[in-house]
């Protein structure tokens, strides 16, 4: 399985609205997308938003980032955002990973998105933890074929 954490801060409340509606259509189009094998959303403090995907191959992953509504609302990232990172890697499970070990896969293996007006923390690389209790947030599952 192909794994892609991210975790996206978003720097103004008022671009809190247009980032969740077109949040909501990237989830409708991962749930048909052609490779998509589940995974999960976390809204997390301080407006922190991770989502962890689980692919069938990086050219699956690849095609829908690009393609659609998440292909949009990826243009317009770098000004709604001052903290934006994410990984990949190759797992052997069958299941989507759990919260832990994507935060671990972050840390070490994070890359940074270009963000246009930076974090401190952004800039010294500092991913805290994801809060897990209460987890707000949700499960995607791939619609039936």
């Amino acid at each position: 399985m192909f794994v892609s954490v991210t975790r996206l801060r978003i720097r103004r409340l008022l671009d809190l609205p247009k980032f969740l509606w077109h949040t909501r259509h990237a989830e409708k189009q991962a749930s048909k997308a052609a490779g998509f094998l589940g995974g999960r959303l976390l809204v997390d403090r301080h407006r922190v938003y991770w989502t962890l995907t689980g692919w069938e191959s990086d050219k699956a992953m690849k095609a829908y980032r690009g393609s659609g509504a998440h292909g949009a609302v990826m243009k317009r990232l770098s000004v709604w955002c001052d903290e934006a990172a994410y990984a990949h890697w190759e797992s052997t499970e069958a299941a989507v990973p759990n919260w832990p070990e994507a935060y671990e896969q972050l840390k070490s293996l994070g890359k940074l998105s270009r963000v246009e007006r930076p974090s401190p923390a952004h800039e010294a690389r500092e991913f805290p933890s994801p809060r897990l209790q209460p987890l707000i947030g949700g499960v995607l599952k791939p619609k039936p074929k």
